[in-house]
């Protein structure tokens, strides 16, 4: 039975300006106030441009209001520009957070605190020590001051005893140290706050956008509204494909669609450095103050988006059976929220191929957190008419090439 719980997130963080003090014009207009449109306004806040964040409600409270914070690294193996583009966002991401913490005073709950992937299986075991070469060749960060190397170990018992069950890991378990956590509000909060201290950004909060006007440079939004912009990017989770799409030519397909994710915040004492536990697609996230994340779900199809339901409670009782710690653990939250897949998979991001000034920043989906700082960096490089370092398949323009096969 599905149950109605608290999705809004972080809302009424940042003192916003309604919707009747939208100005007639701006150089940057940002739709969206998610994780990737507040990114992408900070780094906007710092290169002194003069920008409007627009959010129909209020900063993260749509999916980056959750509760989960993984920052998970793809596999070692078969590496490409891809896997080396999220390498380098995992690391920078820390750098950046202090940066922000340093200026606000507010934590964002972040720790490198690695991951634990459990072996179940022999065979898997084999994969997991050939994939420890790969991690040695290429999870290595050149910085200035020396080389950063971060380990794929494979061990015979975790390093933590119950954390997890001796059970799960008959054959060892991966401890991998490049992978982190952070508290998704926190960080919602401390980038909030940093758009406070600033001169160059204004919010308007509780104003939706509805269309893009191509031939005026303007968008149009709810009650009749307009804003002139220099360039806009599209930074509104699942809400940027039908504004995308309505300035494209026709496609065949969605470019993108919402999905649907479930997580539960469980009280306990453990450990908040303990590493994040993943297992066939459950996550088991340590976090401050006694809190432990559990998720999360995939859900294409939904009745209910903002209900969580029996798909929570598997979780939380496959998690209970991983982790003894958690085995009477109350629950303290339900979530549920929607996330942006775009049709491709990967982020959706740089300039529409017809129409130079407006700039998509959505689309990540699962790895949101981990990259949204590095893919902001890229819509605003766009926003200059710098080139782009994007992998190819993280473009708008691909993502508009899949979408019209």
């Amino acid at each position: 039975m599905a149950q109605a719980d608290n999705a809004a997130g972080p809302a009424g963080q940042l003192r916003s300006l309604a919707g009747q003090d939208l100005p007639a014009s701006c150089d940057l207009v940002i739709l969206g106030g998610g994780i990737m449109g507040l990114w992408a306004a900070v780094q906007a806040e710092r290169a002194g441009i003069d920008t409007v964040l627009v959010d129909q409600g209020q900063l993260g409270q749509g999916a980056s209001g959750g509760l989960l914070g993984a920052l998970m690294p793809h596999m070692p193996d078969q590496w490409n520009d891809k896997k080396q583009f999220q390498f380098d966002a995992l690391v920078s991401l820390e750098r950046e957070v202090a940066e922000v913490e340093a200026a606000t005073g507010i934590s964002c709950g972040y720790r490198r605190s690695g991951r634990l992937i459990p072996l179940p299986k022999p065979h898997l075991r084999d994969i997991a020590l050939r994939r420890s070469q790969d991690a040695r060749d290429h999870w290595r960060e050149l910085g200035p001051v020396g080389d950063r190397q971060f380990q794929w170990n494979v061990l015979d018992t975790s390093p933590e005893s119950g954390w997890p069950d001796a059970s799960f890991t008959e054959a060892g378990l991966v401890h991998d140290t490049l992978a982190a956590r952070v508290s998704p509000r926190g960080l919602i909060s401390a980038l909030a706050a940093f758009l406070r201290m600033g001169s160059h950004v204004r919010i308007v909060a509780g104003l939706e956008a509805q269309a893009i006007d191509t031939q005026e440079d303007t968008v149009l939004f709810s009650g009749g509204q307009k804003l002139a912009f220099g360039h806009c990017i599209i930074a509104a989770g699942y809400r940027s494909f039908p504004l995308i799409e309505a300035i494209s030519a026709p496609l065949p397909r969605p470019v993108g669609q919402p999905v649907k994710g479930q997580a539960a915040l469980l009280r306990a004492d453990v450990d908040p450095g303990l590493p994040v536990i993943f297992l066939n697609g459950l996550y088991v996230v340590a976090h401050e103050d006694g809190h432990v994340a559990i998720g999360s779900t995939s859900e294409e199809e939904f009745a209910d988006a903002y209900a969580t339901d029996e798909r929570l409670d598997d979780l939380i009782s496959r998690a209970r059976a991983l982790v003894p710690a958690l085995r009477d653990a109350p629950v303290v939250e339900r979530w549920a929220g929607l996330r942006p897949k775009a049709i491709g998979r990967d982020p959706m991001v740089g300039p529409h191929p017809d129409h130079g000034r407006i700039v998509a920043l959505t689309g990540g989906f699962k790895v949101s957190f981990g990259l949204a700082h590095a893919l902001a960096a890229e819509a605003l490089a766009a926003v200059a008419g710098r080139s782009m370092t994007l992998p190819a398949s993280f473009t708008l323009a691909n993502h508009l090439s899949v979408a019209a096969r």
